[in-house]
């Protein structure tokens, strides 16, 4: 076997890359290292690991094995198989309060946080919950009572009946949740009342501007009072 030892091979034109016709192998051990880049038009096919230090950028992956932080800027397709997810954290974000609006951005999380004492609610946005048909969206808003124990709202405008969908793209609309019984869900009107109330959302995939394609459902988990 014949070796040939150069510092730089360029094509006979002395202007570019030269052309492996036949391929390139690695011998075990040995690697590619540089600071420019790798440009692959084509399918490329890894028997081994491939580690990568940086930022990874692909798409139409059939297994993904990572020790860091996968983010899916587009969400995740779980086609078939049981999905594990270990040491999961659901983020509390405060609700965005104005007037006597608050809005649960699901763009941010899916549970929220509002003390009273800092102003009653009397209406809820829902915002940023992508449009998909025959999806279930929950929000879980955790609502403090105030020093004083003032209800939020009257109990024939219980909260819920009141409701702001806005999904991701789409104007947003009015509409009232639904609730067992017909009835209407109320905050506890106790000084310092831990009050739970949990928003579901069906969208069944018609028209996305239509409010009727829609249905909000409303319950409460119940009261924690603070001793």
């Amino acid at each position: 076997m014949s070796e040939i030892r150069v510092n730089k091979v360029i094509n006979e034109a002395g202007t570019g890359a030269v052309e492996l016709t036949q391929g390139a192998t690695l011998p075990s051990g040995k690697t590619i290292s540089g600071a420019g880049s790798l440009n692959i038009t084509g399918v490329s096919t890894f028997a081994g690991n491939l580690t990568v230090g940086g930022v990874l950028t692909y798409e139409d992956v059939t297994n993904v094995d990572s020790v860091g932080v996968i983010t899916a800027r587009s969400g995740i397709n779980v086609t078939g198989g049981n999905t594990t997810i270990k040491g999961a954290v659901e983020t509390v974000n405060a609700g965005a309060y104005a007037g006597t609006e608050l809005t649960c951005d699901t763009a941010t999380g899916t549970v929220f946080t509002h003390d009273l004492q800092a102003g009653l609610v009397n209406s809820i946005k829902i915002s940023n919950f992508p449009a998909t048909a025959n999806s279930f969206h929950t929000v879980t808003v955790i609502l403090t009572q105030n020093d004083a124990g003032t209800a939020h709202t009257t109990a024939a405008t219980g909260i819920g009946t009141n409701i702001t969908l806005d999904p991701d793209g789409v104007t947003g609309f009015s509409t009232v949740a639904m609730v067992g019984s017909g009835t209407t869900v109320t905050l506890g009107a106790t000084a310092n009342d831990v009050n739970i109330v949990t928003f579901g959302v069906h969208y069944n995939g018609g028209t996305n501007t239509d409010a009727d394609n829609y249905k909000t459902f409303v319950t409460k988990n119940g009261d924690f009072r603070l001793a």
